[in-house]
C-alpha cells in the first residue's frame, strides 16, 4: 500500500513503513494480534460481521489491549473496501485510522488515548433501526416448539397452522406450498400469514413484509427464514400480537377477607 507518500507493507508477518520495520502481526481467523519487534503482544483487533435482523448486518472491529484488558472498544474501522476484514485492513486501520502504529513502532500513548476517549461508532439510520428492532425481539424471547406453538418467555402466545411436511425435521421454511402458513394468537385470533412462494408475510391489518437474506461483506447467504424469525417479524408488524412484559403482574392480595 502506498498511501499519502507512505509505503506500507506487510510481509511474513512484519509491518514496514517506508522500508522500516515497525511491528509484527499474526492472526487466527478474524482476530489479529499486533506485536512489537521483540514479539511482545500489545493489542488485538477482531473483525466482526453479524446479522442484526432481517437482511441488515453490522460490520465493525473490537480493539483490546493485551496489557490492560478491563475495556474492549467497538469501533468503526477505516479502510478501503477492498481490504475489509483482511490483514491489510487491520494494518491500514492501525496506521491511518487510529495512528497507533507509526515510523517508530507501536505508539502506546496513542493507543491509551484511544481507550481513554472511547470514540463512538457512527451508525446509519438503517442500522440504528435494526438494533432497536433487535432489542424489542430479544425482550420477547420467542421460541417455536415441535407442535407449532409460539412461546414468549416460555408462555404460549400463538401457533402456526398449515405447516409443511418438513416442519419438525427442519426449523426453516424450505417447502414452497400453495397453502399459506397462517399465524394465530393464543385466543385463536388470526394474526397473519406467510406465503412460501413469494416469501412474504402479510398481517391481518394489511401490512406486508418480504423476508429475504442477502450477501453482505463476508456473510454467508441464508436462503430460508426460520419459523422463529417469522413469529418475531409478525410480532413487530402487529404490536398487539405479543406484549412485552416489563414487570410481573400479580392478582389482589387478601388477608382475612380484607383486600390489601
Amino acid at each position: 500500500m502506498i498511501l499519502n507518500a507512505q509505503n506500507i507493507r506487510t510481509k511474513r508477518g512484519i509491518v514496514t513503513i517506508d522500508g522500516i520495520h515497525v511491528a509484527k502481526i499474526t492472526n487466527k481467523g478474524s482476530l489479529y494480534t499486533f506485536m512489537d519487534l521483540k514479539e511482545n503482544p500489545v493489542y488485538t483487533m477482531e473483525f466482526i460481521d453479524k446479522s442484526i435482523v432481517d437482511s441488515v448486518r453490522d460490520s465493525y472491529i473490537k480493539l483490546n489491549r493485551i496489557y490492560n484488558q478491563e475495556k474492549t472498544l467497538e469501533l468503526d474501522y477505516i479502510s478501503p473496501s477492498a481490504f475489509s476484514g483482511e490483514e491489510k485492513s487491520a494494518v491500514y486501520t492501525s496506521i491511518k485510522g487510529f495512528k497507533i502504529i507509526d515510523e517508530r513502532g507501536i505508539n502506546i500513548k496513542n493507543l491509551d488515548e484511544l481507550f481513554k476517549n472511547n470514540p463512538k461508532r457512527k451508525l446509519d439510520s438503517k442500522t440504528k433501526d435494526a438494533y432497536t428492532t433487535r432489542s424489542k425481539i430479544d425482550k420477547l424471547n420467542i421460541t417455536v416448539n415441535n407442535v407449532g406453538e409460539i412461546l414468549s418467555n416460555g408462555k404460549p402466545v400463538g401457533y402456526f397452522t398449515n405447516l409443511p411436511v418438513s416442519f419438525g425435521s427442519d426449523d426453516t421454511v424450505t417447502d414452497k406450498t400453495f397453502v399459506d402458513i397462517e399465524i394465530y394468537d393464543a385466543k385463536s385470533k388470526y394474526i397473519g400469514r406467510y406465503i412460501t412462494t413469494t416469501k412474504q408475510l402479510k398481517s391481518a391489518g394489511g401490512k406486508t413484509f418480504t423476508v429475504y437474506r442477502e450477501i453482505s461483506g463476508r456473510a454467508a447467504l441464508l436462503k430460508f427464514p426460520t419459523y422463529k424469525a417469522l413469529a418475531e417479524r409478525m410480532a413487530m408488524m402487529d404490536p398487539n400480537f405479543i406484549k412485552i412484559q416489563e414487570k410481573v403482574i400479580v392478582g389482589e392480595v387478601t388477608k382475612d377477607g380484607v383486600e390489601k
